[in-house]
This record gives C-alpha cells, structure tokens and sequence, in this order.
C-alpha cells in the first residue's frame, strides 16, 4: 500500500470509483475486522464512499496542487533545521487575524510546522484548555472563523510552513450536536457515546481502568441523569468518549477530518489515540481495535488528501508507543510524540547521569524506517513520569518527580497528580524547571535541552515561549476560570516585549533565541541520513550519539552535570568548546572519517 495510490480516482469520482481504490479495499478490510458484525456496517461503507467522493471532488486546486507536488516525498515534513512550534492562538496573538501578523517571528526561528492547540469550537466555560470539543466543523468564536482558518493556512503556506491543528477523537463536549441528539432520544444517534445504566456494571469496568486525573476528575464515568445512566468520561465529566464501536461515529470523525484537511490543514494531531476502544477487564488504551481505527482513517484521508499527515497523541510507554507508526504495508500515523526520550531527558538532568537516556534514546531507534519522532522539551501538557514505568524504577521516577516539583532543588516546577502509587507529574514552563532566570545555570540548561533535542532524529518542537525563557505563567491562580487547572501554569501569554528584546539585544532570553537560530541554520546545512547510534559514554555524566553522513557522522555529545570534563573533540566542531564540555555543555561536530 502507497499513500499516493490515487490513480484509480476519477477528478470527480462516484461511489464506485471510490471504492475501485486500493486504500479503499485496505480500509474496508481493517474495519471489517471490528465492525463486520454490525449491522449497520455495510450502510456506513456504503455512506463512506460517497462522503470520500464529495470531500475529494471539494478540495481545492491549490491543496491538489500541494498533494502532486509532494507525491514523490511523502515525508515532506521532515525538513532539516526547520522545528514544528505549538502553542494557543489566545495566549500567542489574541485570534487567527492576529496570529498572521506574528508569522515573521516564527519564519525568524525557521519554523516549518505551526501546531496551534485546540482551536475548535468548545463548549462555554470549562473546555478542558479547548479539547472538549463542541463542533468539529467551526472554531472557537473568540480566536475566529473557519475563513480566518483558512486564511492562516494559506499565509502559512506562502511561507513554506504547514498547520497542523488537534483532532480531538476520542470524546466530544457534552454539548457537541451529537451528545444533544443522544439526549433528544434522537434514534440515529443513541449509541454514539457509552451509557451503563447499572452502577455494578460501572464498578466491574472500573477494576481495571486507570484514572486519567484523579485529583480532579477521579473515576471513568460520570452520572447523568437525562442521559440515563453513567456516562464514560475518561478525562473529566464534560467530555464524554465516543463509542467507536458504532461504526456511524467512525464515519463522523472521518468525516470531519476531509473538512478541515479540505480547509487547508496539512496536519492533525490525533489527540488520545490510545483511548479509543473499550473492551471489559482491560486498562482499555492501546487495544488492537484502536490500531485498525487508525489504519483505516490513514487510507480514507489518503484518498482524498494524500499528502495530509497523521501525528499519534498516545503518552505511554515506549513499547506502546511504536505499534501507533504501523508497518509500511498498513501505516498508521505517520509522526508520534518521543515521550519517553523527553521524559527520561528531565530525569537525566536531574540525576546528572546519561545511562538511562541514553537507553531510551537507543530505544526509539526501534521504529519502523517510515515513522518520525516529535521531539520536544516541553508542551502545554504535564510530564508524565508514569510513562517510563516499564522501565526506570519506581524509586527513581518518585526521585524525578519530586526534584522538579522543587524538593531540594533549583527547578521551580510544581507536583500534578497520578494514579495511586505513582509519582505525581511535573508542571512548569521549561525555563522554570531550569531554575528561572535569576539563576546563571538556567539558560545553560535550557540550551542543553534543546542542543539534544534538535540533535536527534526526527522533527524538533518548540513549547511557545521557549525560545525567549519564559517563566511560569503564576497568576494563573487569579483567573477563576483557570486557577483549579495546575497545568496552566505552563501556559503563559507571548510575551512579545520579551521578543523584541530577544532580537535585538544581548540578554539571557537574546542567549536561548540566538542559540536556537544557530542549531537552526548548521542543521539546515547539513545532510544527515537517517539511524542514530548511541555511543559509550566517556563519563557517567556525559551523553554521546552518533548520526551518519555520507563520508564520517554528525556527533552530539552533552554534558548532563555541573562538572568540566577534559574532552578534546578530533572531528570539526559545528558549536561548542573543541577540548571541553562546560557545565550543561552541548558539543555538536562532524566526524570526517
């Protein structure tokens, strides 16, 4: 199977062109592996394959324009040097028009993929940071509307970058068309979300879930009354779970994914992919129903936006993480988040020792050769320390957690929550975890993130804000609206002052944007092929890997401690000391032989 398989549709295909399709065939068998008992499922196919025909006879010339002229290059988005950047829309520039007049400051930092956080109509009031969604066909009034949507796509586009934007998939808000439907005892969408109508039933489900948010929304299912029973709401009481065993609602999501890939969206973050199905006795994420959803929505949007791609939202274990790429015979997402190399990134800093990460880092090179990592440093969400369970003990993720929540140490980052008996997970902005300005290491260490983070194989994200050092967002807890969410914390306002300062003068916030600019350009020159060896250390301190170059290899090596080590690099050093690594030093040097 090959995403640019579309020879077989007509300009203006009918249902039978579509289905004549070999991504179509591949689709309809996958879920024909967990519907093929419904009795409903020939309908919804017989409902896909006309949708897939309007949605591809829609989409504008200049998008299949984009989708030939990237047919030869399905990674397209894999540019060296060029960083993805996420944020909110509110908290950057105020709304869409206004984000159009900031694109400079990211063109500045090369920026090739804008991912701003949910953007989507939610419901009023408490939306979860946006991703209860209450419409997937319209935005958020306040940020503005599909057409500013549209045009932002297309202002990005003239500047060789992409939007990728949050598809929320696995829960809408309980105020979303199809939950009030559900409620108006609308027959044609009763079973589109999970009632249980038995507490015990609840409770026998229960035994084997794990709450998402136990401090604030403890348990799977909430009570509602005009719903007539339990409700599951995996994240909190407002965002109820589809139930993707009702095929209908595999048809809607698709459905609403071809609108905004039709509306010039080169990119979706599939948000909770590990959750979608539910299956009794089991932690219900990551289930093999969830893998044969994803690789039939890969197919279904490939038909009509073949150059679209897929990111996998799933923060769990490495091991869990790797089956969302796929094979390349049945792709799944096309990028997924590196969670484990970032988590285990802050828990090297904190124990100033690299043998942990440098296995993890060894690990994500498990990866099938089609798949790209996301790096990152940090994103609006918490560190979950929980997701390296399966491998650094318990005692050390307990160790990570409480470092960085300020116990005994410079980090100014503050304690989430957890599942019962699990260390709680991390909130700050990455400056602040680093120590806040006032500290001399701070910037060092924040350049040390990011001096491996963009050294690494895969696509390099920048954490709005980052790239100036800004600090917590503290009066956070002023906001009646915010001040029960902790994660909002690292959610602060563009300083754009701070920017302006950043550009123009000699600054600490000047050190960390220069910086990144210049990891920016050298890797822009460089041609680097793909694989990553991690190589012995030559202290317990220091992390060394290798990527390989047509003659010799790109070398980063980092020292993760506060020490000076002796280290003389023979090679040709890009940036860095060529006969020492400084405190939190970053050596980047290409070996010629």
């Amino acid at each position: 199977m090959t995403l640019q398989a579309l020879d077989t549709l007509a300009p203006n295909p009918s249902e039978q062109t579509v289905k004549a399709a070999p991504l179509w065939r591949s689709a309809a068998a996958e879920l024909a592996q967990i519907y093929g008992d419904h009795p409903g499922f020939a309908d919804c196919l017989e409902e896909m394959a006309k949708r897939i025909g309007r949605a591809h006879a829609k989409r504008p010339p200049e998008l299949k324009a984009l989708d030939a002229a990237r047919s030869d290059t399905p990674n397209w988005y894999m540019k060296p040097g060029r960083p993805a950047y996420c944020t909110y829309i509110d908290r950057f520039a105020g709304t869409l028009k206004g984000t159009i007049s900031h694109l400079d400051h990211l063109k500045a930092l090369n920026v090739g993929i804008f991912h701003p956080l949910p953007l989507l109509k939610p419901r009023d009031g408490d939306s979860d940071g946006g991703f209860a969604v209450a419409d997937y066909g319209d935005v958020d009034p306040r940020l503005g509307t599909m057409d500013d949507l549209r045009a932002l796509a297309s202002e990005l586009r003239a500047r060789d970058m992409s939007l990728v934007i949050d598809m929320v998939c696995n829960h809408t808000a309980r105020e979303h068309p199809w939950a009030q439907k559900m409620l108006a005892a609308d027959p044609d969408f009763a079973d589109f979300y999970i009632v249980l109508d038995d507490r015990a039933d609840v409770d026998a489900w229960e035994e084997a879930l794990q709450d998402v948010f136990p401090g604030t929304a403890p348990g799977s299912f909430t009570y509602d009354e005009p719903a007539g029973g339990w409700v599951w709401t995996t994240f909190y009481p407002f965002q109820w779970d589809l139930n993707y065993a009702n095929p209908r609602v595999f048809v809607e999501i698709l459905d609403s994914l071809l609108y905004l890939a039709n509306a010039g969206v080169e990119g979706f973050r599939l948000d909770s992919t590990a959750y979608l199905w539910k299956q009794k006795g089991t932690i219900c994420r990551n289930l093999p129903q969830t893998h044969n959803i994803l690789r039939a929505l890969r197919c279904l949007v490939s038909l009509v936006a073949p150059s679209v791609f897929l990111l996998a939202e799933a923060i769990e274990s490495q091991a869990s993480v790797l089956p969302f790429f796929g094979t390349l015979q049945a792709r799944e997402c096309d990028l997924a988040y590196n969670n484990g190399v970032m988590t285990a990134l802050w828990g090297a800093m904190a124990d100033q020792k690299s043998d942990l990460l440098g296995s993890i880092i060894a690990r994500a090179g498990e990866k099938p050769a089609h798949g790209q990592w996301l790096n990152y440093v940090r994103c609006h969400d918490d560190i979950i320390w929980l997701a390296l369970a399966d491998t650094v003990p318990m005692e050390r993720l307990r160790a990570w957690s409480n470092f960085f929540a300020g116990q005994g140490s410079y980090a100014r980052g503050l304690a989430f929550q957890a599942p019962e008996g699990f260390p709680a997970s991390g909130c700050g902005m990455a400056a602040s975890l680093c120590g806040g300005l006032d500290d001399p290491q701070a910037m060092a260490r924040l350049k040390l993130l990011y001096g491996i983070t963009y050294a690494l194989e895969g696509i390099p994200l920048l954490y709005m804000g980052d790239e100036v050092g800004l600090e917590n967002f503290e009066t956070f807890r002023d906001d009646p609206a915010l001040r029960d969410e902790l994660r909002w914390l690292h959610r602060p306002e563009m300083d754009w002052a701070a920017a302006d300062q950043a550009r123009k003068t000699s600054s600490p916030r000047a050190d960390i944007f220069g910086y990144l600019q210049q990891l920016s350009a050298l890797l822009m020159k460089l041609e680097i092929l793909p694989g990553l060896t991690v190589k012995p250390a030559a202290h317990d301190a220091v992390l060394t890997f290798e990527r390989p170059m047509a003659k010799g290899g790109f070398v980063c090596e980092a020292n993760l401690s506060e020490a000076v080590f002796d280290l003389p690099c023979a090679g040709h050093i890009l940036t860095g000391d060529s006969r020492m690594l400084a405190p939190y030093g970053v050596r980047w040097s290409l070996r010629t032989s």
